[in-house]
Formats: C-alpha cells, sequence, structure tokens
C-alpha cells in the first residue's frame, strides 16, 4: 500500500468517526442520515461545475455498479440499526464488523489480489481489535457469545449486515478502478439518496422530516463536508491500493471513535477498549509494512 493512499484511508477513517459522532449526537438516527446525504448530494453538485474537465462518460456497466453499490450500502445501514433495535451494542457490533473477515476472500479469489505473510498478520489484528472492542471482560465465552446464539434475529440481521457490505466494498473497489472515484463516488452517493428517500417516504418518517431538520440543522450542515471527505478519501485510497488491506486500514475509526468518545464526549475508557485500540492499530501498521 503506497503512502498517499495509507494516508488517505486514515483520513477517512476519522471523517467516518466523526459524523458517526454526528449522527451520535442528533435526535432521530434515520432521518438525519438521510438529511446527511441531502448536505453531501447538494455540496457534491455545487462543486462539480467548478472542476476541470467534464463529467465522464457513463456507460450502463458504472451505472449498474453505483446503482448495486449504493444498495449494497442501504441495506447495510438498514440491517444493522434493525439489529441494534433488539440487540445488545456488545453482541450486535461486532457481527455487524464480520465484513472485514470476507473482503481478503473476495480480494483474493475474484480481484486476484496478493496479500504478504506481515498484511495477513495485520489483518487478523484488526479483526482481533475490532472484535475485541466492545467486550465486557477478557474471556474465551465472551469472545463467542455473539455466535451463541444464532436463532436471535438481531444476530441474524448483523450478520447479514457485515456480509452485504463485503460485497459493497468488491462493487467499489471494481468501480473506482475503471472509473473516476470522484465520479463514481458522485453517482453512488445519488443512488444511496434515491432508495433512502423511497425509505422515508413511507408514513412513518414523513412527519419526522422537518421536525429533524429544526432540531439538528447545524449538525447536518456540518455533516455534508465530513462525509464527503469521508466518502471521497476512501475511494481514492481505494482505488490506489488493494482491497483487502484497504477496508481492514480502515477499522482504525475504531480507534479515532475511541478516542473522541473519551477526549469529547467524556466516556470512560477501560482496559479492554484501550489494548482493543492498540491491537488495530498495530494490525494497521503492519499492513503499511506489508
Amino acid at each position: 500500500m503506497s503512502t498517499l493512499a495509507f494516508f488517505l484511508i486514515l483520513f477517512s477513517a476519522l471523517m467516518h468517526a466523526l459524523w458517526n459522532l454526528l449522527v451520535k449526537s442528533s435526535g432521530d438516527k434515520t432521518v438525519f442520515i438521510w438529511w446527511m446525504f441531502v448536505a453531501s448530494g447538494l455540496l457534491l453538485n455545487l462543486t462539480l461545475p467548478f472542476l476541470p474537465g467534464s463529467f465522464p462518460p457513463v456507460t450502463v456497466q458504472i451505472l449498474l455498479l453505483a446503482a448495486a453499490g449504493g444498495a449494497c450500502f442501504v441495506l447495510y445501514h438498514l440491517f444493522a440499526g434493525r439489529a441494534y433495535r433488539s440487540g445488545e451494542l456488545s453482541l450486535v457490533y461486532p457481527l455487524t464488523q464480520t465484513s472485514i473477515l470476507y473482503v481478503p476472500i473476495w480480494g483474493i479469489l475474484l480481484l486476484g489480489e496478493r496479500l504478504s505473510l506481515l498484511g495477513i498478520a495485520g489483518i487478523l489484528l484488526i479483526v482481533l481489535g475490532a472484535w475485541s472492542v466492545q467486550l465486557r471482560r477478557v474471556a474465551f465465552a465472551e469472545m463467542l457469545r455473539p455466535f451463541t446464539n444464532l436463532t436471535d434475529p438481531s444476530v441474524r440481521a448483523a450478520l447479514l449486515a457485515g456480509f452485504i457490505y463485503s460485497l459493497g466494498a468488491v462493487i467499489d473497489k471494481t468501480g473506482v478502478t475503471g472509473y473516476s472515484p470522484l465520479y463514481f463516488t458522485y453517482l453512488l452517493v445519488m443512488f444511496m439518496f434515491i432508495f433512502m428517500t423511497f425509505n422515508l417516504l413511507r408514513p412513518r418518517y414523513r412527519r419526522r422530516i422537518v421536525p429533524e431538520w429544526r432540531r439538528s440543522r447545524h449538525l447536518i450542515l456540518a455533516a455534508g463536508p465530513v462525509m464527503m471527505g469521508s466518502f471521497l478519501s476512501f475511494r481514492y485510497g481505494l482505488q490506489m491500493a488493494p482491497m483487502s488491506y484497504a477496508v481492514p486500514v480502515r477499522q482504525i475509526s475504531l480507534l479515532f471513535a475511541v478516542l473522541i468518545g473519551v477526549l469529547i464526549l467524556g466516556e470512560t475508557c477501560g482496559r479492554i477498549r484501550f489494548a482493543a485500540a492498540l491491537t488495530i492499530l498495530a494490525g494497521v501498521l503492519l499492513v503499511r509494512l506489508g
């Protein structure tokens, strides 16, 4: 992984942690995320006319990739949200991160990527850190707890969310490999906005849209550029780096989230979370060296 790709993905992880902080600070989470896409999409549309050159020709293949990628990421959010509604955070969260187990497999089998021993060791450390960050105690039974009740709907939804995200990552990598990351991100965001709008047209959401704007408009306006920074920097980094490395390295957003929680939100950082964050950092460094 090149130095530029590495730092682009690190920046993307920081922006990802920040926009999750904004979501956490909002009132109606589902409606707020839709407003974030309104703000980021508006920002993109206002920026495009000032960019040099014209919009690259859009082929049917690129449109299908952007639509499929947008569908995958929207479904990921919907299934993760469904899992969180009825499941404990410490049970659901690790399962939503199982995408980083699938991604290297898809990278090798579908994209022909090759991993070094250091890179594989780094990915395994990132997986361990991401899995451990929500543990309540250090015990083997606690590590296996999320898998002990596969009949639980929240567990199945979380596992499905992780799997769907890994498919979206493959589509993402394919799209930015043969097309401009900037314009592919634009198409991806537009499709995600369309799909999320269809969801918000349901009666249960319609009356909640305007109140959320009135309550959280300052957060929404801040979230637009933060989300765009996360989306664009990651896809430029993804274009330059193997997907098998890029997606796990972005998990350093968990480290940023821990720091934000401690420094900004005043949360406590137990020994397990601290050790998990250091494990992720060690894994990221190994991936960089590998």
